[in-house]
């Protein structure tokens, strides 16, 4: 037992300052939010986002129409109607966001006025069972995760409250004999057998969310509460308690979820990855927990869940037919929590950093592994859109989780027509090429705006850049990670359309099985393996603009780069030097790479790290 893990001190004075906040505006425990309030702001909200797209589609059929439509013309105006929607919100949410966080003395109060239960003292009289879900995961490592969560909790004198399961699907029958050898010396370790629950069920049926089932219908009655982790995720004592009060106080939350922030990671791809989405991730969501209110999302982890209305009304169904997108949901949390709030319980999200935490994928490929994974349970939710009963809001959630990935594939049908319509457009004498840049220019302006919101976040806290290592290293790393994105997001779109094109013929496949979590580097041979066709695609456009049309080609690169560039890029960031040397230079750096917390402190020294 480390000697850290057992120091931990109350964190921040979030939850104060937004008793504070709720104070000042004179909301009680009891009254939350004012529904009518609720409904103006998603007016607004809807307004700007019609008015912003069609604003776009207004310029963007100008632009197209110059010299009359053609058939080209007519597509890129159908996928961009399917691709723009995402970003256009994703704008006005971390627009609304930031105006939350530094426009706003009470910002913070509107989101989460619940979250001012946190700061009582009152004493917890809710149990909470603590379960990590396992399928072929290291478990020396899932193990060491939770036993930080354990001592964290313990440290604080309120451990009795908490049980822990592990509940596992591990099909590999070495891992299972690990798994089992460690849970009996571990409730040793504990000395009280009833505190710790160790279970492998035979089969994966129902994946993640019919081993909670499972565990709902076998123990649920003992706990009000439960907290579900996944193997690589961890959250800290003050986060867990704070949450706990909150659905003690107020008994009409079904589902509290926390905003889940990556670790301190060796791996290149990881760190990077996650400095982008730890800036952008707070105002974005700010801003949709702003319009969104009690319908909040769902990431299956990371949250307090009550167990009874879980477990009574949360019951996913068998979709019909075949595979793919038949049988069992493979996304569940998102329709968990439309079936929570459709039961008559709150889902909400606290928007608030610090003591939550999850593992991001060391290498691109493993990321496209869990990215296709979530595509393919997103676009299940086209078999649930009739569900009887689910609230409006409820009901967009599943729409926006598809469009989520179906305008993945709009964008690569608007580059894969590039080279046509630079050949149709050399004949319009008055193409309006200004207006043209300036679509263009703000288009992409608005992709980057979660990220670009969250840098201003950052800038304009007191303290916030040195939290980062300093205004160079945090501006110099912003750059890294903005070249990431776009690379990284040509890939990512690039892959997913491949996957769906697979899945209209019947041949795409996605498993559900344990994920490489460790830094490690990728060979040429298994690079190309899995990105000879962005190649293939990038080498298509570069040749035909490259000879069409080389302006266009040069404004293109952002797009188009990352389709050339897809197999180097994916083994540089994966390099375990390349991470070796962004560590050492304290760049793209998260607070916690500067400022560990005492559970992640503990969890790396129980790793030798």
């Amino acid at each position: 037992m480390t000697e850290t893990a057992t120091n931990q001190r109350p964190g921040p004075t979030t939850f104060q300052r937004v008793a504070q906040e709720v104070e000042a505006l004179g909301l009680t425990p009891a009254g939350l939010q004012d529904a009518a309030a609720l409904r103006r702001r998603r007016l607004l909200v809807l307004l700007l986002n019609l008015a912003t797209l069609a604003l776009l589609l207004a310029g963007l059929a100008r632009v197209l129409g110059a010299g009359g439509w053609t058939a080209a013309d007519v597509v890129i105006f159908v996928a961009f109607l399917f691709g723009a929607p995402w970003t256009v919100l994703g704008f006005w949410n971390a627009a609304i966001g930031l105006w939350l966080l530094h426009g706003r003395k009470d910002g913070l109060a509107e989101v989460a006025p619940f979250a001012a239960a946190g700061e009582r003292a009152r004493p917890l009289t809710l149990r909470t069972a603590v379960l990590m879900t396992l399928r072929n995961e290291d478990p020396a490592r899932a193990f060491r995760r939770l036993k930080v969560v354990k001592e964290s909790l313990d440290a604080t004198g309120e451990g009795v409250w908490f049980d822990y399961f592990v509940l596992s699907d591990t099909s590999d029958t070495t891992v299972a004999a690990a798994e089992e050898a460690l849970a009996a010396a571990w409730a040793q370790e504990i000395g009280e057998p009833a505190r710790l629950t160790y279970r492998r069920r035979t089969d994966n049926a129902g994946f993640k969310a019919g081993n909670l089932r499972d565990f709902c219908e076998r123990w649920g009655e003992r706990y009000e509460l439960m907290l579900p982790l996944d193997a690589d995720s961890v959250m800290a004592a003050e986060t867990i308690l704070g949450m706990a009060r909150m659905m003690q106080a107020h008994p009409n939350l079904g589902i509290l979820q926390s905003l889940v922030v990556g670790m301190p990671s060796r791996s290149a791809f990881a760190r990077i990855f996650q400095f982008g989405m730890r800036n952008g991730m707070r105002p974005y969501t700010m801003g949709s927990a702003w319009w969104g209110g009690d319908c909040g999302p769902f990431w299956g982890h990371n949250a307090l869940v009550r167990i009874a209305p879980f477990r009574d009304h949360c019951h996913l169904p068998v979709l019909p037919g075949g595979p793919p997108l038949g049988g069992a949901v493979m996304s569940h949390d998102q329709v968990e929590a439309t079936l929570m709030r459709r039961a008559g319980y709150e889902v909400r999200v606290l928007p608030v950093e610090g003591g939550s935490w999850e593992e991001n994928p060391p290498t691109m490929l493993e990321f496209a592994k869990r990215d296709l994974r979530w595509c393919l349970g997103n676009l299940q939710y086209l078999k649930l859109l009739d569900l009887p009963g689910l609230k409006p809001m409820s009901r967009f959630q599943l729409v926006w989780a598809i469009l989520m990935f179906l305008g993945l594939p709009a964008w690569t049908l608007m580059i894969a027509l590039l080279p046509l319509k630079a050949v149709e457009d050399q004949a319009i004498s008055d193409y309006p090429a200004v207006l043209a840049a300036c679509l263009y220019v703000s288009f992409l302006a608005m992709y980057l705006s979660p990220k670009l919101a969250g840098f201003a976040d950052i800038l304009l806290t007191r303290g916030g850049v040195r939290r980062y290592g300093g205004a160079a290293r945090f501006l110099f790393s912003a750059l890294i990670e903005v070249v990431f994105a776009f690379l990284q997001g040509a890939v990512s779109s690039f892959r997913t359309t491949l996957f769906m094109i697979g899945l209209a013929f019947g041949k795409a496949r996605i498993g559900w099985n344990g994920q490489a979590r460790d830094a490690h580097a990728l060979s040429f041979a298994t690079a190309f393996a899995g990105l000879w066709p962005h190649l293939l695609f990038g080498v298509y456009l570069f040749v035909t603009l490259g000879a069409l049309a080389p302006l266009v080609l040069i404004w293109s690169l952002p797009l188009t780069a990352g389709y050339l560039l897809a197999i180097p890029f994916a083994m540089l960031t994966a390099w375990p030097a390349a991470g070796a040397w962004l560590a050492r230079h304290g760049l793209c750096g998260i607070p916690e790479d500067f400022d560990m917390p005492p559970v992640l402190a503990a969890i790396r020294d129980g790793e030798g790290a």
